[in-house]
């Protein structure tokens, strides 16, 4: 026996949402009148959400919750959830409630339709600022413009995913993940479902600024050689300068009678292509870091603990093998 859906939802200190996360999904999933499962993943909360996932996987037997070590971030906790879901339909969500648990069933639709990719695209965001909605519309549409797959605009994690694409997803154990990335470039049959997104229901985003720059400098380098090409062109373009410069100075020389003297026009000159040449170091720096992570073949995660549900009672406790938490 097995479960249709499986829903993952990545927490990390998400206390004040999870009970009504954990009504509104069950009132949901029971009226699809399918065998369903929820995989909960503590990605280091520190605010009591842990206690709470246990209360919840004892209370209800179809919530598996896994443990991780230390905070591995989302996209890590999501690929977790993944690594152990058992449905054949696969849906991932937040716990903050702004994507609500009610357009699982617009997505499961489209899936019994035929499409193996589902995802849910915002046509509407409340509670977020200007600046917030201005910078995500403007991650969205470079990452569309300059990576080597098109990936949909206005859409996040929140999406469905038939069993055959978890499976391809699951073999790229890449460090630096980049989910909707992976999920478009793999292809199959994909479709988009508006909704409207909903404002946090308690606490604070657990995606600043500063990690959406991350997570937007993850997806260009591990979707497109566009900052390597922009390198080539700077170097281009400062070899083409000097060519245009060392004539021109030449026939001013030559006309004026005069040496172009002072330190100045040398400092600039040394600081403009030194800027560059640290510039072109960076880019190949990030890229050869990536390398290096991928090389050094460490487990993406460390799961300390995975509870039981009734979907796996006849396996052994993935809690006491330490070859099935370290993946």
């Amino acid at each position: 026996m097995k479960p249709v859906y499986s829903i993952i939802i990545p927490v990390y200190n998400e206390k004040e949402s999870l009970p009504v996360m954990y009504e509104r999904m069950v009132k949901v999933m029971d009226q699809t009148g399918e065998l369903w499962e929820i995989i909960l993943i503590d990605d280091g909360s520190s605010d009591g959400s842990s206690q709470q996932m246990r209360e919840l996987s004892e209370k209800d037997d179809r919530i598996r919750v896994i443990y991780f070590s230390r905070n591995f971030g989302h996209q890590i906790a999501v690929t977790a959830g993944m690594d152990h879901a058992l449905g054949d339909a696969v849906v991932v969500i937040d716990a903050d409630l702004q994507d609500p648990p009610e357009v699982i069933p617009d997505l499961i639709e489209k899936w019994k339709e035929g499409y193996e990719v589902v995802y849910a695209v915002r046509a509407e965001r409340d509670g977020e600022t200007w600046f917030k909605k201005k910078s995500a519309s403007l991650f969205y549409r470079v990452i569309y413009k300059i990576t080597d797959v098109k990936i949909p605009l206005d859409t996040g994690d929140f999406r469905l995913y038939d069993r055959k694409v978890i499976n391809v997803m699951n073999s790229m154990r890449e460090k630096h993940r980049f989910l909707r990335g992976m999920s478009s470039w793999v292809g199959y049959r994909q479709i988009g479902v508006p909704y409207h997104r909903a404002k946090r229901y308690a606490g604070s985003t657990k995606y600043p600024f500063k990690k959406m720059l991350k997570l937007a400098w993850n997806a260009i380098t591990g979707f497109s050689y566009v900052p390597l090409q922009v390198a080539t062109v700077l170097g281009f373009a400062v070899a083409f300068l000097s060519i245009i410069l060392i004539p021109v100075i030449i026939i001013l020389r030559l006309t004026s009678g005069q040496e172009l003297v002072g330190q100045a026009t040398t400092l600039i000159s040394t600081l403009f292509l030194g800027g560059v040449q640290l510039i072109c170091l960076g880019i190949i720096g990030e890229y050869l870091g990536r390398i290096y992570d991928e090389v050094k073949n460490r487990p993406i995660y460390i799961a300390a603990e995975i509870s039981r549900s009734r979907y796996d009672q006849d396996q052994p406790s993935s809690s006491q093998s330490e070859t099935e938490t370290i993946k």
